[in-house]
């Protein structure tokens, strides 16, 4: 009985796999944790991009557009930059940004104004969009929220709540 005890004692058969049993979910672990925080940097990327080329896009519309300091611009300009934000570009075609539905995108207008006797020149120069005398520099700020879809939710793990958010400011250019 003893000889068999030792004997079991050096048999070294199966200790790899062992070995493998205790580092496998370490080594999973790790693995599908790098991939889901790829991916969540990723879908972060393209959103950011993505409203940061709207916001562009909307800056360069025409100032008639542009007629008040608050709320949202006129004419297409809402409807063209939502395009522009999940296609890309303005007509039709397959989505870049991940998951963004046109709700969830809002695109407002504010004004800098000349207070503390700085003169606005340039593009802006005489223009007093609110009527209070004074030079109205338009800044367009589009916006983005779209709840996050993990790469494990194929496995059923869920994660409920997160959001990826994008804000981007243009100065109003007109054309």
């Amino acid at each position: 009985m003893m000889l068999r005890v030792f004997s079991f004692a050096r048999d070294r058969r199966g200790a790899a796999a062992a070995e493998m049993a205790l580092v496998l979910p370490l080594l999973l672990t790790i693995m599908y944790g790098s991939l889901e925080l790829g991916n969540y940097f990723m879908n972060e990327h393209s959103l950011v991009k993505a409203v940061r080329d709207g916001a562009r896009f909307a800056a360069r519309q025409s100032f008639t557009n542009y007629t008040s300091c608050s709320g949202s611009p006129g004419g297409t300009v809402v409807d063209d930059t939502t395009k522009v934000v999940r296609n890309g570009y303005l007509s039709g075609g397959t989505l870049v940004t991940p998951r963004v539905e046109a709700s969830n995108i809002s695109v407002t207008t504010s004004c800098k104004t000349d207070a503390g006797g700085q003169t606005m020149s340039g593009i802006y120069a005489g223009r007093d969009v609110n009527g209070d005398g004074q030079t109205d520099a338009q800044i367009v700020t589009v916006r983005a929220e779209v709840p996050y879809q993990p790469i494990l939710g194929f496995f059923g793990f869920s994660v409920s709540g997160m959001e990826l958010n994008a804000r981007s400011e243009a100065a109003v250019a007109g054309m």
